[in-house]
């Protein structure tokens, strides 16, 4: 256990250090995110911090020697994702070789063993066997769950410190589950962005770029299929969606608010629940901290369905549906106007700052 330790205390140590010198090679090669009508910040921030972020991760995998079939799986996929995301904070790809690249780099990770085998019966007992059908799954959750994270990183610290509770989350329910494969490189990506984040928090110095919170989220997504979706647990499938409920829900919302409106699918809007928080009059660092705080109440549910029974696990499902449904209905997420403006002079007064 002292090498995952160091691992641990190298990988924060280097997220930390590294950042401010990727900062200033964005500044070089022209990766900066430059102010408009949608955004807060109201001049130049670097966006290539995603490579900091990879570069500590690599280095703290490489001190914990977790380098199994599965693991080099997820770095080859990983590392692919990390340069297409350099090269859209570079040169602003379009969406859609943006998602052919993130279906490149998820099929890459399929040939180490990476893949989703198998899922449970939800109408009794037993396992259903995917066959060849657990390829293109298995692409479409690590798609899935790069792009959610890609779509909230609309805050300063918001995509950082939600990868950093989920791989927590996820290490602890891994832990419980016996699957420890999971559980290093989890961790490890957590240290890393954490170190970056102290960068990041509002103001923040710079940006994970698509660069970083792609890579969050691939690694989030191929750590789950490691640990997570290897239990015959009625609930394995339902608990990795939970962890990441908040990018996962909040795209899902999105993409379901743009087909109704007949909006383009990969258009940006200014609709995602970071936005309405702010409008609904929270500052820009409160409005983080409380999808921190829900992000680590949906940790904690998924810890506790790992623990009850499948009755249980069935009710404190449906109580959290509506839950989460209430909630982003009242504050306008699905395509409402939020209830209470009370914060709109406090948000315009922001845009002009």
């Amino acid at each position: 256990m002292a090498h995952i330790a160091v691992a641990l205390v190298l990988a924060l140590a280097a997220g930390y250090l590294l950042t401010p010198a990727v900062g200033r090679l964005a500044v070089r090669v022209g990766a900066l995110d430059l102010p408009d009508a949608r955004k807060l910040h109201s001049g130049p921030v670097p966006r290539l911090g995603g490579l900091a972020v990879y570069l500590a991760f690599l280095a703290g995998l490489f001190v914990s020697g977790t380098f199994d079939r599965e693991v080099w799986g997820l770095v080859t996929g990983a590392t692919l994702v990390v340069l297409l995301g350099i090269a859209d904070d570079i040169y602003h790809l379009p969406a859609r070789a943006k998602l052919a690249g993130q279906i490149v780099a998820a099929a890459a990770a399929i040939p180490f063993g990476l893949q989703v085998e198998f899922l449970t019966n939800p109408l009794g007992p037993g396992l259903i066997h995917l066959g060849w059908w657990g390829v293109p799954l298995t692409i479409f959750w690590l798609v899935a769950v790069t792009n959610a994270l890609n779509l909230i990183d609309g805050l300063d610290g918001l995509a950082a410190g939600t990868a950093v509770i989920a791989a927590v989350t996820l290490t602890a329910v891994a832990w419980t589950e016996g699957h420890a494969a999971a559980t290093v490189p989890a961790l490890i990506l957590a240290a890393a962005a954490l170190g970056f984040l102290r960068h990041n928090f509002h103001p923040a110095k710079i940006f994970l770029g698509d660069s970083g919170s792609m890579l969050l989220g691939f690694v989030l997504a191929g750590t789950a299929v490691i640990g997570l979706t290897k239990s015959a647990t009625a609930v394995s499938l339902i608990i990795p969606i939970l962890i990441l409920g908040i990018p996962l829900f909040d795209t899902a919302f999105a993409v379901l608010r743009r087909c109704y409106k007949r909006r383009p699918v990969f258009g940006p809007d200014r609709e995602h629940l970071h936005h309405r928080l702010l409008d609904a009059g929270l500052t820009h660092r409160r409005a983080v901290l409380v999808v921190y705080g829900v992000d680590g109440i949906l940790g904690a549910s998924a810890l506790l369905l790992n623990i009850v029974g499948t009755d249980r696990a069935v009710l404190v499902l449906v109580i959290l549906a509506v839950v989460l449904l209430t909630a982003a209905d009242r504050i306008g997420v699905l395509g409402g106007r939020a209830r209470g403006k009370a914060g709109m002079v406090e948000r315009e007064e922001q845009f002009r700052m």
